[in-house]
Order: C-alpha cells, then sequence, then structure tokens
C-alpha cells in the first residue's frame, strides 16, 4: 500500500531516458520517466490507457499526429493504440500512469 521512492529502482530506457516504476498492482501503474534535454521518447502505441503528468522541464509531445508543446502541470491522455511520442525541449520528468499496467516494465518473474 505505501511506496517510497527511496526504495525503488531507476532503470535506463536509452538515449537519456531514465524510468522508475512507483508502484503497480491489480490494473494500474505509476512510472516516474525523466528526460535529459533533447532525449526522445520515440512514437510508438500500445494497448494500455495512459495519463501523463509533466512535473518539470518542457516537451513537444505528439499524440495521433497532432504536435503540441507542454510544461510544469500539463496532463495529457493517450488512449488504447494512439501512436504518441515526445522530445524533451528542457530537462524534465513525467509521471505516467497506466491502465492495464504495463508488464512489459516489471522484471521478469
Amino acid at each position: 500500500m505505501f511506496v517510497y521512492r527511496d526504495q525503488t529502482r531507476q532503470e535506463k530506457a536509452g538515449n537519456g531516458v531514465t524510468r522508475r516504476i512507483l508502484a503497480h498492482g491489480g490494473g494500474m501503474m505509476a512510472v516516474e520517466v525523466s528526460f535529459e534535454q533533447g532525449a526522445e521518447g520515440p512514437l510508438h502505441h500500445h494497448p494500455h490507457e495512459q495519463l501523463t503528468y509533466v512535473l518539470s522541464g518542457r516537451f513537444a509531445f505528439t499524440i495521433d499526429g497532432v504536435t503540441q508543446e507542454v510544461g510544469a502541470g500539463d496532463t495529457l491522455y493517450k488512449a488504447p493504440d494512439v501512436v504518441h511520442g515526445c522530445v524533451c525541449l528542457q530537462a524534465g520528468t513525467l509521471l505516467d500512469t497506466f491502465t492495464p499496467q504495463r508488464e512489459d516494465f516489471l522484471p521478469a518473474k
């Protein structure tokens, strides 16, 4: 029921991006994703619904072919299977919430 950030593990997601699984269970997952300036989250899609809350930094997000710049305090919604991605304009951190949880982010059992 309680997840302490200092007890979670940060992992490299590649190309200036790191990921930290904060909490998961049942049908939800919260993930902190940090980007160096210029790092990209390449265009992709997945069957999960996703909310992204911008904790810090500036990002150019593309969702379903529409690109807009967002910053701290902004929130984005990505429907299942909609193509999305981002470019980090100013180093920052995102809080991603997925439903159902991203099994592919979890260590193999």
